[in-house]
């Protein structure tokens, strides 16, 4: 099979499947397979598929079809740069995150010691670890399969940090449950969709992604509730709290962190102009 029939095939095969984007899937099936790129597609069309190549497309381009997310196919999604592996213990990390990381980097500084709840795939305190010196990070899960996802994921991409600093552990924990110490930094991106809107949800999160990492309880308030309850236990003083959050939660999730005394609360927007970070700051006293 020539390159660009298998791509034209693909694309044909997930449009009548309904995927939301069948050029782009098909494109990156096909470029995952063959070790290509997107030029292969312009420059070489007729290149011979190997027979090995075409049923390994074929296979992954039938289970794409029955919308199991492309990143569980190749194993892989970049996050804020960075190369993370995925597999359907963990949450896929999406963009909107990036703002979460990109909010904590303005005031993380060297040196400082940073507590991640609800870590998953690690993508997000593995990312501030990277683009900061000297940082010590705990994440924390309750699920084993995500922590060992997390913890591949901190050896392969810390270890490319030409100083070679890898401070940082995964605990298996409920939140806070077995966690020591204080942190200057706590972050979260916790689950916060209401347990009625999860079956609502695309086929590829409903039925492939972990419901534990997505249901946040009626509200979807749960986890943010028990985490800003507890979190002064955990935060030096001066230390702050950041949240990812619904687009529907921010005055919400700002209220609790108010009530438990935090100042200079706040929210953030994503690139879409929709609420995604609430952070506040543990008074000194």
């Amino acid at each position: 099979m020539e390159y660009e029939v298998a791509y034209k095939e693909a694309v044909d095969s997930l449009s009548r499947e309904g995927i939301l984007e069948p050029k782009l899937d098909a494109r990156l099936l096909l470029e995952f397979v063959c070790g290509t790129d997107r030029n292969t597609l312009l420059v070489h069309p007729d290149r011979e598929l190997s027979k090995e190549e075409e049923e390994e497309f074929l296979s992954l381009l039938a289970q794409r079809a029955q919308h199991i997310p492309l990143q569980y196919l190749t194993g892989v999604q970049e996050f804020m740069g960075l190369e993370f592996q995925v597999n359907p213990h963990v949450l896929i990390p999406r963009q909107d995150t990036e703002i979460l990381v990109e909010e904590v980097l303005l005031y993380l500084r060297d040196g400082m010691r940073l507590l991640d709840l609800c870590t998953g795939s690690g993508c997000i305190l593995i990312s501030l670890l990277y683009y900061r010196n000297s940082c010590q990070g705990v994440g924390v899960d309750l699920s084993p399969e995500a922590l060992q996802v997390a913890r591949a994921n901190g050896e392969r991409i810390l270890s490319q940090r030409k100083d070679g600093d890898r401070s940082l552990i995964f605990l298996e924990s409920d939140l806070f449950s077995k966690v020591e110490g204080e942190f200057d930094v706590l972050v979260s991106n916790p689950p916060y969709i209401q347990n009625q809107v999860v079956d609502t949800l695309m086929p590829e999160v409903k039925d492939h992604e972990p419901r534990m990492a997505l249901a946040g309880g009626e509200d979807g308030l749960d986890f943010y509730r028990k985490i800003v309850e507890e979190s002064p236990k955990y935060l030096k003083k001066g230390g702050m709290l950041f949240f990812e959050i619904g687009s529907q939660q921010g005055e919400a999730v700002a209220a609790l962190m108010k009530q438990q005394g935090y100042l200079e609360v706040q929210i953030k927007k994503d690139y879409a102009g929709l609420d995604r970070v609430v952070y506040g700051t543990r008074p000194f006293c």
